[in-house]
Protein backbone atom coordinates (compact mmCIF):
# COMPACT_ATOMS: atom_id res chain seq x y z
CA UNK A 1 0.00 0.00 0.00
CA UNK A 2 2.79 2.40 0.91
CA UNK A 3 4.59 1.85 -2.38
CA UNK A 4 1.34 2.48 -4.25
CA UNK A 5 0.85 5.80 -2.44
CA UNK A 6 4.40 6.82 -3.24
CA UNK A 7 3.85 5.92 -6.91
CA UNK A 8 0.64 7.97 -7.06
CA UNK A 9 2.33 10.99 -5.42
CA UNK A 10 5.30 10.70 -7.80
CA UNK A 11 3.03 10.63 -10.86
CA UNK A 12 1.04 13.58 -9.50
CA UNK A 13 4.25 15.55 -8.91
CA UNK A 14 5.54 14.85 -12.41
CA UNK A 15 2.23 15.84 -13.99
CA UNK A 16 2.04 19.00 -11.90
CA UNK A 17 5.57 20.03 -12.86
CA UNK A 18 4.92 19.28 -16.53
CA UNK A 19 1.75 21.35 -16.43
CA UNK A 20 3.56 24.23 -14.73
CA UNK A 21 6.37 24.19 -17.28
CA UNK A 22 3.89 24.04 -20.15
CA UNK A 23 1.85 26.96 -18.82
CA UNK A 24 4.84 29.26 -18.37
CA UNK A 25 5.10 29.58 -22.15
CA UNK A 26 2.02 31.81 -21.88
CA UNK A 27 2.74 35.20 -20.34
CA UNK A 28 -0.34 35.29 -18.14
CA UNK A 29 0.30 31.79 -16.82
CA UNK A 30 3.97 32.59 -16.25
CA UNK A 31 3.10 35.68 -14.23
CA UNK A 32 0.57 33.69 -12.20
CA UNK A 33 3.43 31.51 -10.94
CA UNK A 34 5.17 34.56 -9.46
CA UNK A 35 4.41 36.36 -6.24
CA UNK A 36 5.50 39.85 -7.27
CA UNK A 37 5.12 41.61 -10.62
CA UNK A 38 6.27 45.09 -11.60
CA UNK A 39 4.41 46.39 -14.63
CA UNK A 40 6.17 49.03 -16.74
CA UNK A 41 9.32 47.66 -15.15
CA UNK A 42 11.30 47.14 -18.36
CA UNK A 43 12.24 49.97 -20.71
CA UNK A 44 11.79 48.53 -24.20
CA UNK A 45 10.97 49.49 -27.79
CA UNK A 46 11.32 47.99 -31.28
CA UNK A 47 12.60 49.03 -34.69
CA UNK A 48 12.90 47.45 -38.11
CA UNK A 49 16.24 46.79 -39.78
CA UNK A 50 17.80 49.47 -41.94
CA UNK A 51 17.76 47.35 -45.11
CA UNK A 52 15.26 44.53 -44.46
CA UNK A 53 11.92 45.53 -42.90
CA UNK A 54 11.05 41.89 -42.20
CA UNK A 55 13.76 41.93 -39.51
CA UNK A 56 12.82 43.68 -36.27
CA UNK A 57 14.96 44.50 -33.25
CA UNK A 58 13.28 44.54 -29.85
CA UNK A 59 15.53 46.71 -27.69
CA UNK A 60 15.46 46.65 -23.90
CA UNK A 61 17.42 48.08 -21.00
CA UNK A 62 18.39 45.38 -18.50
CA UNK A 63 19.46 46.48 -15.05
CA UNK A 64 22.70 44.72 -14.04
CA UNK A 65 20.80 42.32 -11.76
CA UNK A 66 18.35 41.22 -14.49
CA UNK A 67 17.98 37.47 -14.94
CA UNK A 68 15.76 35.16 -17.03
CA UNK A 69 15.17 37.70 -19.79
CA UNK A 70 12.27 36.53 -22.00
CA UNK A 71 10.36 37.65 -25.07
CA UNK A 72 6.61 37.15 -25.64
CA UNK A 73 4.39 38.10 -28.57
CA UNK A 74 0.80 37.84 -29.76
CA UNK A 75 -0.41 36.13 -32.93
CA UNK A 76 -1.57 39.40 -34.47
CA UNK A 77 -2.23 43.05 -33.64
CA UNK A 78 -6.00 42.46 -33.54
CA UNK A 79 -6.04 41.67 -29.83
CA UNK A 80 -6.11 43.61 -26.58
CA UNK A 81 -2.40 44.38 -25.99
CA UNK A 82 -2.99 44.50 -22.23
CA UNK A 83 -4.43 40.96 -22.13
CA UNK A 84 -1.39 38.92 -21.09
CA UNK A 85 -3.12 35.66 -21.98
CA UNK A 86 -2.66 36.62 -25.66
CA UNK A 87 1.14 36.48 -25.41
CA UNK A 88 3.22 33.36 -25.97
CA UNK A 89 6.92 32.95 -25.33
CA UNK A 90 9.07 32.95 -28.47
CA UNK A 91 12.75 31.99 -28.51
CA UNK A 92 14.73 34.59 -30.45
CA UNK A 93 18.39 35.36 -30.88
CA UNK A 94 19.43 37.81 -28.18
CA UNK A 95 22.50 40.03 -28.40
CA UNK A 96 24.13 42.97 -26.63
CA UNK A 97 24.03 46.56 -27.88
CA UNK A 98 26.54 49.27 -26.96
CA UNK A 99 28.83 46.57 -25.56
CA UNK A 100 25.99 44.90 -23.63
CA UNK A 101 24.68 48.04 -21.93
CA UNK A 102 21.42 47.39 -23.76
CA UNK A 103 20.11 44.18 -25.25
CA UNK A 104 17.97 43.31 -28.23
CA UNK A 105 16.04 40.35 -29.55
CA UNK A 106 16.24 39.76 -33.29
CA UNK A 107 12.93 38.80 -34.89
CA UNK A 108 12.62 37.63 -38.51
CA UNK A 109 9.04 37.85 -39.73
CA UNK A 110 6.98 40.27 -41.79
CA UNK A 111 3.78 39.83 -39.73
CA UNK A 112 3.04 42.57 -37.22
CA UNK A 113 2.36 41.69 -33.58
CA UNK A 114 2.37 43.05 -30.06
CA UNK A 115 5.39 42.05 -28.01
CA UNK A 116 6.53 42.22 -24.37
CA UNK A 117 9.92 41.75 -22.70
CA UNK A 118 10.26 40.46 -19.14
CA UNK A 119 13.08 39.78 -16.74
CA UNK A 120 13.45 38.89 -13.07
CA UNK A 121 15.25 40.75 -10.30
CA UNK A 122 15.26 39.23 -6.81
CA UNK A 123 12.20 37.09 -7.62
CA UNK A 124 10.24 40.09 -8.89
CA UNK A 125 9.13 39.85 -12.53
CA UNK A 126 9.55 43.13 -14.41
CA UNK A 127 7.28 43.52 -17.43
CA UNK A 128 7.60 46.02 -20.28
CA UNK A 129 4.73 47.97 -21.75
CA UNK A 130 3.30 46.35 -24.91
CA UNK A 131 5.32 47.11 -28.04
CA UNK A 132 3.48 47.44 -31.35
CA UNK A 133 5.62 46.13 -34.19
CA UNK A 134 4.98 48.16 -37.36
CA UNK A 135 7.71 46.73 -39.58
CA UNK A 136 5.34 46.30 -42.54
CA UNK A 137 3.17 49.41 -42.29
CA UNK A 138 5.67 51.94 -40.89
CA UNK A 139 9.23 50.62 -41.26
CA UNK A 140 11.83 52.50 -39.26
CA UNK A 141 13.58 55.35 -41.06
CA UNK A 142 17.36 55.41 -40.63
CA UNK A 143 19.48 58.48 -41.43
CA UNK A 144 22.26 60.75 -40.09
CA UNK A 145 20.36 64.05 -40.09
CA UNK A 146 21.32 65.74 -36.83
CA UNK A 147 22.64 69.24 -36.23
CA UNK A 148 25.58 69.44 -33.83
CA UNK A 149 26.33 72.80 -32.19
CA UNK A 150 29.77 72.78 -30.58
CA UNK A 151 29.90 76.42 -29.56
CA UNK A 152 30.08 75.27 -25.90
CA UNK A 153 33.49 73.62 -25.56
CA UNK A 154 33.25 69.83 -25.18
CA UNK A 155 29.50 70.10 -24.53
CA UNK A 156 27.94 69.52 -27.97
CA UNK A 157 24.25 70.22 -28.43
CA UNK A 158 22.32 67.88 -30.71
CA UNK A 159 19.07 68.85 -32.41
CA UNK A 160 16.98 67.01 -34.98
CA UNK A 161 13.67 66.88 -36.80
CA UNK A 162 11.13 64.09 -37.05
CA UNK A 163 11.30 61.91 -40.14
CA UNK A 164 8.51 60.92 -42.48
CA UNK A 165 6.37 59.50 -39.67
CA UNK A 166 5.67 62.24 -37.15
CA UNK A 167 4.25 60.20 -34.30
CA UNK A 168 7.16 60.34 -31.89
CA UNK A 169 6.34 61.23 -28.29
CA UNK A 170 9.80 60.70 -26.75
CA UNK A 171 13.41 60.59 -27.93
CA UNK A 172 16.24 58.37 -26.69
CA UNK A 173 19.79 59.68 -27.10
CA UNK A 174 23.00 57.69 -26.67
CA UNK A 175 26.56 59.01 -26.72
CA UNK A 176 29.29 56.40 -27.24
CA UNK A 177 33.07 56.44 -27.29
CA UNK A 178 35.29 55.04 -30.04
CA UNK A 179 35.01 51.56 -28.56
CA UNK A 180 31.23 51.63 -28.70
CA UNK A 181 30.78 51.93 -24.93
CA UNK A 182 27.70 53.86 -23.82
CA UNK A 183 28.69 57.04 -22.03
CA UNK A 184 25.20 58.43 -21.55
CA UNK A 185 21.67 57.26 -22.27
CA UNK A 186 18.89 59.81 -21.86
CA UNK A 187 15.29 60.48 -22.89
CA UNK A 188 13.79 63.86 -23.74
CA UNK A 189 10.43 65.07 -25.00
CA UNK A 190 12.24 67.85 -26.86
CA UNK A 191 14.15 67.37 -30.11
CA UNK A 192 17.34 68.52 -28.42
CA UNK A 193 19.96 67.19 -26.01
CA UNK A 194 23.22 68.68 -24.78
CA UNK A 195 26.04 66.57 -23.36
CA UNK A 196 25.95 66.33 -20.40
CA UNK A 197 23.12 68.59 -19.22
CA UNK A 198 19.98 67.09 -17.71
CA UNK A 199 17.76 70.18 -17.83
CA UNK A 200 15.30 68.62 -20.29
CA UNK A 201 15.94 64.94 -19.55
CA UNK A 202 12.82 63.06 -18.43
CA UNK A 203 14.38 59.60 -18.04
CA UNK A 204 18.03 58.70 -17.52
CA UNK A 205 19.51 55.20 -17.85
CA UNK A 206 23.09 56.41 -17.35
CA UNK A 207 24.40 54.44 -14.37
CA UNK A 208 27.32 56.68 -13.48
CA UNK A 209 28.27 60.28 -14.18
CA UNK A 210 29.70 60.12 -17.71
CA UNK A 211 33.23 61.32 -18.40
CA UNK A 212 33.98 64.68 -19.96
CA UNK A 213 34.59 64.47 -23.69
CA UNK A 214 38.19 64.79 -24.84
CA UNK A 215 39.26 67.34 -27.39
CA UNK A 216 39.81 65.89 -30.87
CA UNK A 217 38.45 62.45 -29.98
CA UNK A 218 35.74 60.76 -32.05
CA UNK A 219 32.39 59.83 -30.56
CA UNK A 220 29.07 58.45 -31.75
CA UNK A 221 25.55 59.86 -31.43
CA UNK A 222 22.51 57.60 -31.74
CA UNK A 223 18.91 58.73 -31.53
CA UNK A 224 15.63 56.80 -31.48
CA UNK A 225 12.32 58.58 -31.99
CA UNK A 226 9.68 56.47 -30.26
CA UNK A 227 5.89 56.51 -30.64
CA UNK A 228 3.39 56.07 -27.82
CA UNK A 229 3.10 52.34 -28.59
CA UNK A 230 6.89 51.94 -28.32
CA UNK A 231 7.63 51.60 -32.03
CA UNK A 232 10.78 53.39 -33.23
CA UNK A 233 9.90 55.52 -36.24
CA UNK A 234 13.31 57.14 -36.60
CA UNK A 235 16.91 56.16 -35.94
CA UNK A 236 19.72 58.70 -36.40
CA UNK A 237 23.37 57.64 -36.26
CA UNK A 238 26.19 60.16 -36.56
CA UNK A 239 29.89 60.19 -35.66
CA UNK A 240 31.42 63.46 -34.50
CA UNK A 241 34.68 64.91 -33.22
CA UNK A 242 34.66 66.66 -29.87
CA UNK A 243 35.69 70.31 -30.01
Amino acid sequence: MRSRIILILTVFFILACSKSEENTSNLNSYLNTKEQIKKEGVIACAASDRADASISYIFYYPVPEARNIQYFETNSVSVDPNDFSQYEKVSLENEGVFNNYLGRFIRNGSNEVWSIVTYEVNNIVHVSNPIRLKNATKPTEWNNSVAIDESAELMPEFSWMDGLVRENVIYFQVITNQGGDLLSGTYTYEKMFQYYKLDNVVLNVTRETPPALQMGMNYGFTLMGVSEDNWVNLVIEKNFEAN
